[in-house]
């Protein structure tokens, strides 16, 4: 009789277990699902300190839950982003109908984590704190959409790294705004590139003269949707925001990835070598840190950046890299403020064995950025110039006002009409529209992590070495 009563607690523990088990099971798929119905990305926006974060919710999606889960402390950062929603709500062209769930106590990341309410944290904010958030985020369950940088230092990147460990257990994608990509000119670019009877192979190159070299300018200074952008003062503390080369450089790694390695694996530990790096300060008055973040005084933490009252921000710095042979440099500006008619710009050069590419913003242009094309010196005319109306043919069945305009013997210019390109902040939409796509159909490729963990790890081992030199 006892040996009964044993066999039928076993069997009933067994019992519960299993069905334990296939009650998470069901859980976590439940979690993971996603099929593009309506609604059913329901997005935790977590410690929204950058306007980044609400520029995600711009344009109304059909599958985003109207209402919107906000994890974070008081203040102006919060304040900021909860008006920018709010004007997204009340403007006549095309209104957004957002509906905030508010929590502002000191325990907001354990308040997050414990409810377990939503199924997309969104992060844009103190790049200091954002690899902790994604790691926690990730390890609570959540898929996670991030502003760049993911991580900003060394211990950062090793996070990071486990963090996708993570991800890849629990089946959650974790992913990064690379707007960039979206960019009309961007992605002429990568056409170019990769078309080899036009442009042929990427040149070599030597570390003074690379293969490529991208350069993006950026300002402390600047409006954002028609409105002067309130700068926190914590983005001028380098420990907190980054320095410019983990940061704004993160764009310029990804797109040396995206249009010249396109859908290539590329190994950090075996791809990629260091041939150099260097940084340097933006310099900043006291009135200058008053009009962008309006407080009349430096904060504690970043006296220990200020010489003779003037306020040193190491923003600026360039990266010198090889990935799979090809030498590359990337170089990140931040100047104060823009010049008249100008804003933030960009600029590339891509030398390929048949011609060389080229992306130019400046005065001479407008600061619009243009995108042309030059034979090089000793390939053939004819099939350069056969190569380009092919290519271009190709490309108006997708973008039918695209054309070329001759500079002069064995240069073109690409011309895309101003009017007929998407807005930066066009961008944000499109990123999370792709990352939803991904999240429906579980497709996102393997190049895609292994090219994240790539560019982290080049701009992170790259802040290393300038600090070193």
């Amino acid at each position: 009789m006892k040996n009964h009563v044993y066999l039928f607690a076993s069997i009933l523990a067994i019992l519960v277990l299993l069905s334990c088990n296939t009650q998470n099971r069901e859980n976590k798929e439940s979690k993971h699902l996603f099929t593009g119905a309506d609604g059913e990305i329901e997005l935790v926006v977590l410690d929204p300190g950058h306007f980044h974060a609400s520029l995600l919710q711009k344009f109304p999606q059909k599958q985003v839950n109207d209402t919107v889960l906000v994890f974070a402390p008081e203040g102006d950062e919060l304040n900021q982003y909860l008006r920018s929603i709010e004007g997204y709500n009340q403007r006549a062209d095309n209104p957004t109908d957002w509906y905030g769930v508010v929590y502002t106590g000191n325990d907001y990341l354990e308040k997050m984590i414990g409810e377990k309410k939503g199924n997309v944290v969104v992060l844009a904010g103190n790049n200091g704190k954002k690899t902790d958030y994604i790691a926690k985020s990730i390890n609570a369950g959540y898929n996670v959409l991030s502003d760049k940088p993911m991580a900003i230092n060394r211990e950062g990147f090793e996070l990071l790294k486990a963090t996708f460990d993570s991800a890849r257990v629990q089946d959650l994608y974790l992913y990064d705004v690379m707007t960039e990509r979206y960019d009309i000119i961007n992605t002429l670019t990568r056409e170019l590139v990769n078309n080899k009877a036009l442009f042929g192979d990427l040149q070599v190159g030597t570390a003074d003269e690379p293969a490529i070299t991208m350069q993006s300018v950026h300002h402390y200074f600047k409006e954002v949707s028609g409105n002067v952008l309130v700068r926190p003062a914590w983005f001028y503390d380098v420990e907190q925001q980054g320095e410019g080369m983990v940061d704004v450089a993160t764009h310029l790694v990804d797109l040396v990835n995206w249009q010249c390695f396109p859908t290539e694996l590329i190994d950090y530990s075996r791809d990629v070598k260091l041939t150099g790096a260097k940084h340097w300060p933006t310099k900043l008055t006291l009135g200058d840190f008053t009009r962008s973040t309006t407080l009349e005084a430096y904060p504690e933490f970043l006296k220990k950046y200020l010489k003779d009252d003037i306020l040193h921000v190491y923003g600026n710095g360039t990266i010198n890299y090889q990935v799979k042979g090809k030498n590359i440099s990337v170089t990140a500006l931040w100047n104060y403020q823009a010049p008249e008619g100008g804003g933030d710009a960009y600029s590339a050069l891509i030398k390929g064995t048949l011609a060389t590419v080229a992306i130019v913003q400046n005065e001479e242009e407008h600061y619009i950025k243009q995108l042309y094309i030059e034979k090089n010196q000793a390939a053939d005319g004819i099939a350069f110039e056969s190569a380009l109306h092919d290519l271009i043919t190709e490309l108006q069945q997708t973008y039918p006002y695209l054309s070329t305009k001759k500079i002069r013997a064995d240069r073109y210019q690409i011309v895309a009409p101003v009017e007929k390109r998407k807005g930066h902040e066009d961008y944000f939409g499109m990123v999370a529209a792709k990352y939803f796509q991904y999240l429906v159909n579980r497709d996102m490729p393997e190049w895609e992590i292994s090219n994240m963990l790539a560019k982290y790890f080049i701009t992170t081992a790259a802040l290393e070495l300038a600090k070193a030199e």
